[in-house]
């Protein structure tokens, strides 16, 4: 049974890509959207890998200065860059706000994120605020996937009685989240936002771990927790 869900925010929740392609467009035209989001892709993967304490809105400075090399763009160079300073506005997915608040009466939610305090607040009204709990990478100290992010939103779970076999963690990334949480032994829900369209956008690649549940929207999600047995015995049922 399936009491709390933790949830990736930046991609399954914030519109990262549109914020992304929004702000670069500020500056200069962006023929190639794909061409973009795939340079901002592999430069925060190089990025983690330099500096996996570093929040992400933190990770936006240096990645600015090298997408503003690779593609031509100077303006997006600077610290703290036009990236960091528009992350506060980019938007919510449309089903999110109101998917969350009809979950926030049934499920414990949790939001587990690479992205920091401030950051998290600043779209709380865009979210609707639905969270009874945060883990932020400014309080663990490290970024996902590692394993000590998803054992802190455990441990705050634990504490008011709900185990890891209750919890179903809710995630775009397959980088930063669905495989990490599957080697824990969560239940995992793919939420693949780009459904239908080649690569891996803005997200690092990653080898693509099998979900528990695989949907392309939280709307699609919502419909699925309906029914009477959609997670049974710790896996998928069907």
């Amino acid at each position: 049974m399936i009491r709390a869900m933790t949830f990736d925010v930046v991609g399954t929740l914030i519109d990262f890509e549109s914020g992304i392609l929004r702000c670069i467009r500020s500056f200069s035209p962006v023929p190639d959207d794909r061409s973009v989001l795939a340079a901002f892709g592999a430069a925060e993967d190089a990025q983690q890998r330099l500096t996996p304490e570093r929040p992400f809105p933190a990770m936006l400075d240096p990645i600015s200065v090298q997408l503003a090399a690779e593609l031509g763009i100077p303006e997006l160079a600077g610290s703290p860059s036009p990236l960091r300073w528009s992350l506060g506005s980019w938007p919510a997915f449309p089903d999110a706000a109101e998917v969350l608040a009809r979950w926030r009466d049934r499920f414990v939610l949790v939001a587990l994120t690479n992205a920091d305090r401030a950051a998290l607040e600043a779209w709380g009204p865009a979210l609707g605020h639905p969270f009874h709990a945060t883990v932020t990478v400014d309080e663990v100290g490290v970024n996902k996937p590692d394993p000590r992010m998803f054992e802190a939103a455990l441990d705050k779970l634990a504490a008011v009685g709900i185990g890891r076999d209750e919890v179903l963690h809710v995630a775009q990334s397959q980088y930063h989240d669905i495989g990490a949480a599957h080697a824990l032994g969560l239940r995992t829900c793919w939420v693949e936002r780009r459904h239908g369209q080649a690569g891996t956008g803005a997200t690092p690649t990653a080898t693509v771990v099998r979900p528990d549940l695989h949907v392309r929207s939280l709307a699609e999600l919502d419909e699925l927790l309906q029914g009477t047995a959609v997670l049974d015995g710790g896996r998928a049922a069907g």
